[in-house]
């Protein structure tokens, strides 16, 4: 039976345009061939060739295989016979257009192809691509719905289930790209003026590529030649400069494949640690964001937490500036999720600064985060007990809307119940006074409904209570 045409609704793709993408996949493989050849040739002829030419020619093999499969999907979708089929909207990815082979739900309930999206976070988007509403985290969630009704709508149809694509933004790395990079590199031992002139466009580049991003991990040469300008010490010399090479180190970060080369660079940690206290707030902000993202690896973390950035993150925080605080929220909560780095946090004053914040209204949600998980510490529990924190997390397990801010307060307030019977005459006159911990019982998500039943019990069992909820 001849496979149907498939149509989409806006914008409908003509023979023409099948055509014309057709010719421009002919092109591309015929350009890549000829690298191929080239490359081929040189490791044939030459008795000692270089490494990186047989990596090139397996970039350009993989190059080569991906559009091979991509020509054939577009084939099987845009192939003639038997009329055409209109494609439902809601099957199509809202940036490529496209049928969805792997549909993922964003934060904001929004659905997409996965490697679409993906490549929009990862060119540090931090907004939905349909409603531009800023995202509160940038996990992605199979839509397994979706996922079920394309593949019947395609078996219906007789249509090919469009297979995932693992990458979609690896592209063939040129030798143009790597003249390029090494060129803007070289001029980081330059004059000034080149040095800040470079910058700017490795900036802009390693935003704008994830390729030019993955260049850099194919030598350990590369990060030390970008950083040569900020000498240790002086890293503040020229702030623009400093701004600029720290947003490329960030931009940098965000390739999985550059974390450990970056992190592991003891020169890097020491520049991060160095712009965190001195430079612009928007410098210091990227330098926490550098340290969040490269903390996604738990080997980065303990390097991290080793090198001394602990504590220039909590004195940032404890500094306040809005632009800074929720990057340096971010990295010190990521960095605590290792026992180590609690260590470090609490010595390093992270109790104190976040009650503080907390009871000034400061980003509330993001810091009790941190303190719920700095409270299986017990010094951390004596601290919080000693700066006053019951009353203030008994005061937002009372008022507050958020549930996730009910749940993380009394779960601290749970700890502190077996930590410091001394406060359990405070926790029974809330409850007296207002059922706080009775009604989080019956109304609160499962975690805090198991933490307040805790306390309850705890209250019974000393006699502080006569009642259960």
């Amino acid at each position: 039976m001849a496979r149907k045409g498939v149509v989409y609704e806006e914008g409908n793709v003509t023979d023409a345009d099948a055509d014309a993408s057709t010719a421009a996949a002919k092109a591309k493989a015929v350009e890549i061939k000829k690298q191929l050849e080239r490359l081929v040739k040189a490791i044939v002829d030459e008795d000692d060739y270089r490494v990186e030419t047989a990596d090139e020619a397996i970039r350009a093999l993989a190059s080569l295989k991906d559009l091979k499969s991509k020509r054939s999907l577009s084939f099987k979708l845009h192939g003639g016979g038997g009329g055409t089929v209109v494609v439902p909207k809601e099957f199509r990815c809202p940036i490529s257009g496209e049928v969805m082979a792997d549909p993922v739900v964003l934060a904001t309930g929004e659905t997409f192809d996965r490697p679409f999206i993906q490549r929009w976070l990862n060119e540090g988007h931090r907004t939905c691509p349909q409603t531009k509403q800023v995202i509160s985290h940038t996990v992605l969630t199979p839509n397994h719905l979706v996922r079920e009704m394309v593949s019947q709508w395609c078996r219906e149809h007789e249509i090919e289930l469009p297979k995932p694509v693992q990458d979609i933004d690896e592209q063939l790395v040129t030798s143009a790209d790597r003249g390029c990079l090494n060129s803007l590199l070289e001029k980081m031992s330059s004059s000034l003026s080149d040095q800040k002139a470079a910058a700017k466009q490795l900036r802009l580049l390693t935003k704008r590529s994830s390729s030019f991003r993955a260049l850099f991990g194919e030598s350990t040469e590369t990060i030390p030649q970008l950083l040569n300008p900020l000498s240790p010490g002086q890293v503040d010399a020229h702030p623009d400069l400093q701004e600029d090479l720290i947003t490329t180190l960030l931009n940098l970060s965000i390739h999985d494949n550059n974390k450990r080369l970056v992190a592991e660079n003891t020169s890097v940690i020491r520049l991060l640690i160095e712009s965190l206290e001195y430079g612009t707030v928007q410098t210091k902000s990227n330098a926490a964001a550098t340290f969040f993202t490269l903390s996604a690896i738990d080997s980065n973390k303990i390097t991290i937490g080793a090198s001394g950035a602990i504590k220039p993150l909590i004195d940032l925080l404890d500094v306040g500036h809005p632009l800074a605080m929720k990057d340096v929220a971010s990295a010190v909560f990521s960095l605590c999720t290792v026992l180590e780095n609690k260590e470090r946090a609490i010595n390093a004053g992270a109790v104190g600064v976040i009650l503080i914040k907390i009871m000034d209204h400061v980003l509330v949600a993001e810091l009790l985060v941190i303190l719920a998980m700095l409270s299986n510490h017990q010094r951390a529990v004596q601290e919080m007990c000693e700066l006053g924190a019951v009353p203030c997390l008994i005061g937002i397990t009372r008022e507050s809307d958020c549930e996730r801010n009910k749940e993380n307060c009394v779960a601290i307030l749970y700890t502190i119940c077996f930590a410091d019977r001394t406060k359990l005459k405070e926790i029974k006159a809330e409850e007296m006074a207002s059922g706080t911990f009775s009604r989080l019982v019956q109304t609160g998500t499962s975690r805090a409904k198991r933490k307040a039943r805790g306390i309850l019990e705890r209250l019974n069992r000393t006699g502080a209570i006569t009642h259960t909820a």
